[in-house]
């Protein structure tokens, strides 16, 4: 092979490589924007699905809070009954006491008096 011949050859080789390199490299930037597309694509979905998922949280933390509050206020009004039916039947109690102490006054009077009647009537006849 003459140094022509082996000139062309390289050139032809240098050119073949060329055109492989830039086509190779045309290949890898098409692949690459259309991984990027679907990496866009994904990623797109995975956030919709994230902002249902936090709207989906949102209302059951709403819907806690409402049932917490409920609850709180249940729990309250149920306090406050309690404490009022205890009151009354404190007052109530208190008010069977006093009547009892004063039956029992009114009784011992009576018995006294009784007493006093009996001594007066057994006294003279002794």
């Amino acid at each position: 092979m003459t140094d022509d011949e082996l000139k062309r050859l390289f050139e032809e080789s240098r050119a073949e490589n060329r055109r492989l390199f830039e086509e190779s490299t045309a290949e890898t930037r098409r692949l690459f924007e259309e991984n990027r597309r679907h990496f866009d694509a994904t990623a797109e979905i995975f956030k919709s699905r994230f902002d249902i998922l936090a709207e989906a949280i949102a209302n059951v933390d709403e819907k806690l809070d409402r049932r917490t509050a409920d609850l709180e206020e249940r729990m309250e009004r149920g306090f406050a009954e309690t404490q009022a039916m205890i009151k009354f039947s404190h007052a109530e109690l208190d008010r069977r006491v006093r009547l009892l102490e004063q039956s029992q006054r009114k009784l011992e009077e009576s018995v006294n008096d009784l007493m006093a009647r009996i001594e007066r009537l057994e006294g003279p006849t002794q």
